[in-house]
């Protein structure tokens, strides 16, 4: 495990109130970090920010309007903010491929685990580059990489956020602010439901929250712009190695070169 030291940074993780999310508060404050906790559920939110003398914030990290106002409140708060880990995320709810969809379910799974990112990254981007960098950490899944037929939306929403990182990862490098994309396989948390039973029927190994936060660690360490990270039971952390696309007209030059020039 690699090791970083947040001693005097402040870094904001979003639904920081349970799972994965207040593991990875309880590791950065370990490493030195102050924190600010956002959840919509308000109590658990302030349970786990007075552990580690951080703060608490409930908003609907959906709701346009709440990320910019919650980095607001921590810069005026702590003077400063350093490392954003945009963690909220809920599961699909039904699978997104015959017509019994539900759009208003559909548009909350989206709102949550695709506009929250955006919305995230994009108020906290000036906000890191008053400090000269910093680092932005997407959780996303191992349905970021390939198919996970049993939930074909959660699997839309993962792949967004991750190719999401990807790209601005590279486009905001300049800025010594480092993009990078979390994706742990299947973790012990209320997001696997009814499936838990199934898991432990054939005794799947599951990941715990605290083994996404270690994780973290490794990846504020030693993470590059545009980086997919990937964490398994028993395994290391390791950055995926994205295969990448044929060259235009069959040449050497990768597409997104040409594109990043236009």
């Amino acid at each position: 495990m690699s090791t970083v030291d947040l001693t005097g940074q402040v870094a904001l993780v979003t639904g920081g109130a349970r799972g994965i999310g207040s593991a990875a508060v309880h590791r950065l404050a370990k490493l030195g970090a102050r924190v600010a906790v956002l959840d919509l559920d308000a109590a658990g939110a302030h349970r786990v920010a007075s552990a580690v003398g951080g703060i608490a914030i409930a908003g609907d990290v959906a709701d346009p309007a709440t990320m910019p106002a919650v980095v607001e409140q921590v810069e005026k708060e702590f003077g400063r903010l350093d490392v954003v880990l945009l963690n909220a995320g809920i599961g699909g709810g039904q699978t997104g491929v015959d017509d019994a969809l539900d759009v208003a379910r559909y548009r909350k799974l989206v709102g949550v685990n695709v506009d929250h990112v955006v919305y995230g990254l994009c108020a906290a981007v000036p906000a890191l580059r008053r400090q000269g960098g910093g680092k932005i950490v997407i959780t996303a899944s191992l349905a970021g990489l390939t198919a996970m037929p049993a939930d074909p939306l959660y699997t839309l929403t993962k792949h967004a956020v991750v190719g999401y990182a990807r790209a601005a990862g590279k486009a905001l490098a300049g800025d010594d602010i480092t993009v990078s994309a979390l994706c742990p396989g299947f973790v012990d948390t209320l997001l696997l439901g009814a499936a838990k039973e199934e898991f432990n029927s054939v005794a799947f190994p599951l990941l715990t929250p605290s083994d996404v936060a270690e994780a973290l660690q490794t990846v504020l360490a030693q993470g590059e712009p545009g980086q997919a990270w990937i964490i398994q039971p028993g395994g290391k952390v390791t950055a995926y190695d994205f295969r990448g696309v044929p060259g235009v007209g069959g040449g050497k030059m990768p597409p997104e070169v040409v594109l990043g020039r236009i």
